[in-house]
């Protein structure tokens, strides 16, 4: 099956729009992040230790990134220790663009230049007040519309088989 990835621009900004969240802990920055999102209206799916306790972070970050490049979520967001791990696992799934953000600043860059699709946190290094910041950064970010933008996006996706 081809995974529908291409952006979700229109669906990131619904109110009612499916993020998917996945983390290998419950910290004080999921639980923020999880109100934070639901604050905003929409409606969660939750992996790992958030939804069943689990912590195996490369089946959760590829179950989120799954959720996401079959188009069953707007974007989704992954946590674990370092945010590294989560990151890599998802990018394995055809479609998935996850960045892992320090900063607002590379959140919004990762939307408007990569078009992720995905969010990486670290849950060592990221307080709630940045993580915050990191998600709304990366929510409020649009994709380029840039031709060359475009291509670049295109080119870092596997080769269809």
């Amino acid at each position: 099956m081809e995974p529908a990835a291409p952006h979700l621009v229109e669906q990131v900004n619904r109110r009612d729009a499916v993020v998917v969240f996945g983390s290998d802990d419950v910290t004080e920055l999921t639980s923020a992040l999880v109100a934070a999102l639901e604050q905003r209206g929409y409606r969660l799916v939750l992996y790992g230790a958030v939804a069943d306790g689990s912590k195996d972070w490369p089946s959760i970050a590829r179950a989120v990134g799954a959720e996401v490049a079959f188009g069953r979520a707007a974007f989704g967001v992954v946590c674990c220790w370092t945010g590294t791990g989560v990151s890599i696992a998802a990018n394995k799934v055809a479609g998935v663009r996850a960045a892992l953000c320090a900063d607002a600043a590379t959140a919004d860059g990762a939307r408007r230049w990569n078009d992720a699709n995905v969010l990486a946190l670290s849950l060592r290094a990221t307080s709630v007040p940045v993580g915050l910041e990191i998600l709304d950064a990366f929510i409020a970010g649009v994709p380029s519309t840039e031709a060359a933008d475009h291509a670049a996006v295109e080119a870092i996706e596997p080769p269809a088989p």
